[in-house]
């Protein structure tokens, strides 16, 4: 795979969307807005972020004329720091702890599903970028990382509109 600006450009765009679209929700609903809807708000609008600040960093080190495997290197060192300082961030808060651990407990395949596969089918190509394992595949690799990064967001924000429309027709 080749890099492609405006493939990254679009991934930033898209991953705007999902900010914008959790930022208005946290404002307009927030009265009726439970404790783990709240966070996954949160998540939501924090992942979009993390995936606009990735999609854009290789083209700004790209516009250095930086060399394609540090270019790489770089940029999973530091998309993967932010997957990480975000984890530990949000789970720092003890609102967050308490919200996973419900959630791990009452619905355990989507905690499998976003800590097991999500997380593991983002971090483990960004290790490869990193460690630079089949370096003219370190593109691919970052990519799918930003992909699967935007694909969890959807997912909460799935999870938050799910729970919103059952308490809705509960009440």
């Amino acid at each position: 795979m080749t890099f492609d600006v405006t493939l990254f450009v679009v991934m930033a765009e898209i991953a705007g969307v999902f900010v914008g679209f959790a930022a208005l929700i946290s404002v307009t609903g927030r009265d009726e807005v439970s404790p783990a809807q709240l966070a996954q708000v949160r998540a939501v609008v924090t992942i979009g972020l993390v995936v606009i600040v990735a999609s854009l960093v290789p083209i700004v080190l790209d516009s250095y004329g930086m060399p394609s495997s540090s270019m790489w290197r770089i940029s999973g060192l530091l998309f993967l720091a932010l997957v990480w300082v975000v984890i530990v961030l949000a789970l720092r808060r003890p609102e967050n702890r308490d919200t996973a651990r419900a959630q791990a407990r009452s619905a355990p395949g989507l905690a499998v599903v976003f800590w097991g596969v999500l997380e593991v089918a983002i971090q483990v190509p960004l290790v490869l970028v990193v460690g630079g394992v089949v370096p003219e595949l370190a593109a691919a690799f970052y990519m799918t990382a930003l992909v699967v990064h935007l694909f969890e967001a959807a997912f909460v924000l799935g999870q938050f509109v799910y729970a919103r429309m059952s308490s809705s027709a509960d009440s």
